[in-house]
């Protein structure tokens, strides 16, 4: 028996409705999966599973952060107290600030210049004691980083510095509580 001889419903075809002889198709045969078919399905998804998790995994082993290396800044007497010098560290598409607190190595301090917000420029203001972000009147704390006002919640990330015969280096990022 053959799908134009016989209907789903087993009457012959010449007590067929019209519209069936120019669509013959059966739909109790098109939802009919075989095993093979369904062992094929089976093993294509399996696979493209495995190869998602493989290429997932390469992804991360990729993505593991080397450590940023040391740059030099300035000489410590080109920096007066209260100077602020910018930089980039540890690439350079991530500007910092240098600042001089004071006349000791122990008042230097570095921090990322983009605002923990929404990365907008931070601006140096030493005679107000804070870092200022115009964007959205975010306010720093000038010697922790630690936001005090505004949309801001976290700190910015502060550079790690050093002073090696007389060079200011940035050596490593503490993020903190960022």
């Amino acid at each position: 028996m053959t799908p134009e001889t016989v209907s789903p419903d087993r009457a012959p075809a010449a007590d067929q409705p019209a519209w069936r002889q120019d669509f013959p198709v059966d739909s109790e045969y098109e939802r009919h999966v075989s095993r093979r078919d369904f062992v094929r399905f089976l093993a294509a998804t399996s696979s493209a599973v495995a190869c998602g998790h493989c290429l997932f995994a390469s992804q991360v082993e990729r993505a593991v952060p080397k450590p940023p290396g040391e740059r030099a800044i300035v000489a410590l007497a080109d920096l007066a107290v209260g100077a602020t010098r910018a930089f980039h560290y540890p690439d350079e598409h991530a500007p910092c600030l240098l600042l001089r607190l004071g006349p000791a190595v122990s008042d230097l301090r570095a921090y990322s210049q983009k605002c923990t917000h929404l990365a907008c420029p931070v601006i140096p203001q030493p005679e107000l004691d804070r870092l200022y972000c115009p964007c959205h009147a975010g306010v720093f704390a000038l010697r922790t980083g630690r936001a005090v006002s505004g949309p801001p919640r976290r700190a910015l990330p502060r550079i790690v510095l050093a002073v090696r015969e007389g060079v200011v280096w940035a050596v490593g990022i503490d993020e903190g509580d960022v």
